[in-house]
């Protein structure tokens, strides 16, 4: 087995990939060691440096050819869960969606949109290697909808040899290439060009036997078993077709196996070989039976039943999540600073670290709504939010507590976590007090500010609030404009003005 092959190189553990090459070469019993070795572990355990959905759709298509069929649904299904959650345009997406579409073969419908999906999205992404493969399996899927299914249309004919001369042009060498040379020989045939075929397929036919590939000796076989057939050399043409068979026999692609038996009964047909051609119409029956339709429509139902339910779950996270978060300023709310609080509190507490909750009120809001207008209230909260953000890190819970007040709870004070709180307070409230609200609210004769109280310890959410509570209450009574701390575990208020 030549290791000429740069198929996936990059995209899948080497592991994977010499599971893959041993399959392609025949070499099925050190195949199925070698697979087995792989997915020891676990058959969706992928290490962090990979793309999951793809190496995962690639173990599909192996467990498949491999006749474990439940396994391949498991892992199509995993795979394409994961992409639905985790959405990106980029190289891998293409890779894992093409391969889902090429195991889907059968169903044309969400074969091809996938397939034409991940060729799309591989352009987008500018990978030639990438683009490469998903081209070779769209092109595969739309010649053989003529083949298989007797779709008679040579648009799909037209639409597969574009696909695969773009793959012939964007791959110098490997069995990329010798499969589209092969594919691309088997549609000129039925195209009517075949001279142009005898040479593409004799050029892939070479390769594949020098480099022990011996799934792409296959493809040729049965492209130059058609050739013989149509200029009448019957008997070269069941040679060739035998041929075929074997190889693909040896490397366990059902497919495949179902469309040249086919053929080879046929071709004994025409010579009245009786025997041969009965032979060979079991061979097809024994490779469609129940393993290729439990796996269409198996796979076709596992994959509709898994993007069913993530989609219903994206759904209700996303319900749960707008229940949670104040729609006026897009932070938290009351049942968000309750649903996520008790935990921040006890992970920050764990940690070491010493949790803060500000709660903040704003100064002269009554003001701003009576000589603005409640829009332009509105309109301050929204800045006092943003102002809010700008201080605060992204692990801080933000809420909007009710009207104008606002809680901040600081989960993860490092270095003196004791002036953590304080710090945070003194520059919010200095940046609310330096803001320029003339572009928002205009000429008023009392701007916005706030007041803040702080409390701080190893308590619950209940009793911070409480603490900071009572400091707000200080802060607004004092002058406004200020903080005052309640340090729970000194026990004496201090005051930052």
């Amino acid at each position: 087995m030549e290791q000429d092959d740069p198929m996936l190189v990059g995209r899948i553990p080497e592991q994977d990939r010499h599971v893959r090459l041993l399959l392609d070469s025949g070499r099925i019993e050190e195949c199925e060691a070698a697979f087995d070795d792989s997915i020891a572990s676990a058959p969706n355990l992928v290490g962090n440096e990979w793309s999951r959905p793809v190496v995962i759709v690639h173990r599909a298509l192996l467990a498949w050819r491999l006749g474990r069929v439940s396994l391949a649904l498991e892992l199509a299904a995993d795979a394409w869960s994961e992409l639905d959650a985790e959405w990106r345009n980029d190289a891998s997406t293409a890779h894992a969606l093409s391969m889902l579409g090429y195991l889907l073969e059968g169903h044309s419908t969400p074969a091809l949109e996938l397939l034409s999906r991940a060729v799309r999205i591989a352009r987008e992404s500018d990978d030639p290697e990438t683009l490469a493969h998903c081209l070779l399996r769209e092109g595969t899927t739309l010649v053989a909808r003529v083949l298989v299914h007797e779709m008679a249309s040579e648009r799909y004919l037209s639409d597969g040899l574009e696909k695969f001369n773009e793959t012939i042009s964007l791959s110098s060498y490997g069995a990329l290439r010798r499969r589209a040379m092969a594919s691309s020989a088997r549609t000129l045939v039925e195209l009517g060009s075949l001279r142009t075929a005898h040479a593409r397929v004799l050029e892939a036919l070479e390769d594949s036997r020098r480099t022990d590939d011996l799934f792409g000796e296959s493809l040729s076989y049965w492209t130059l078993a058609e050739v013989h057939r149509r200029r009448g050399e019957l008997d070269k043409s069941r040679t060739a077709a035998s041929r075929a068979l074997h190889g693909a026999e040896l490397s366990k692609d059902t497919l495949l196996i179902t469309r040249i038996s086919t053929d080879l009964g046929s071709i004994c047909q025409q010579l009245g070989d009786h025997v041969g051609e009965a032979t060979a119409l079991r061979r097809a029956l024994r490779a469609s039976g129940s393993t290729v339709s439990v796996l269409r429509e198996g796979l076709a139902q596992a994959l509709e039943q898994r993007r069913i339910a993530v989609h219903a779950q994206r759904k209700a996270n996303a319900a749960e999540a707008a229940a949670l978060r104040d729609p006026l300023t897009g932070l938290a709310n009351r049942l968000g600073l309750e649903r996520y609080g008790p935990g921040l509190i006890e992970r920050s507490a764990s940690r070491g670290c010493i949790p803060w909750l500000l709660l903040l009120d704003v100064d002269w809001f009554k003001d701003v709504n009576d000589r603005a207008g409640h829009s332009m209230g509105d309109t301050a909260l929204r800045e006092v939010a943003g102002l809010l953000r700008n201080e605060c890190r992204g692990d801080d819970l933000l809420c909007r507590w009710a009207g104008d007040e606002f809680v901040i709870l600081l989960v993860d004070s490092t270095g003196d976590g004791r002036s953590a709180g304080p710090v945070v307070a003194e520059r919010i409230r200095a940046a609310v007090d330096g803001h320029d609200w003339s572009q928002v609210l205009g000429e008023l004769e009392r701007l916005p500010t706030v007041s803040i109280g702080a409390a701080a310890g190893p308590a619950r959410l209940e009793d911070l609030f409480t603490a900071a509570d009572v400091a707000l209450y200080r802060a607004k009574h004092g002058g406004r404009n200020r903080v005052e701390i309640n340090d729970s575990e000194r026990r004496e208020p201090q005051t930052v003005e």
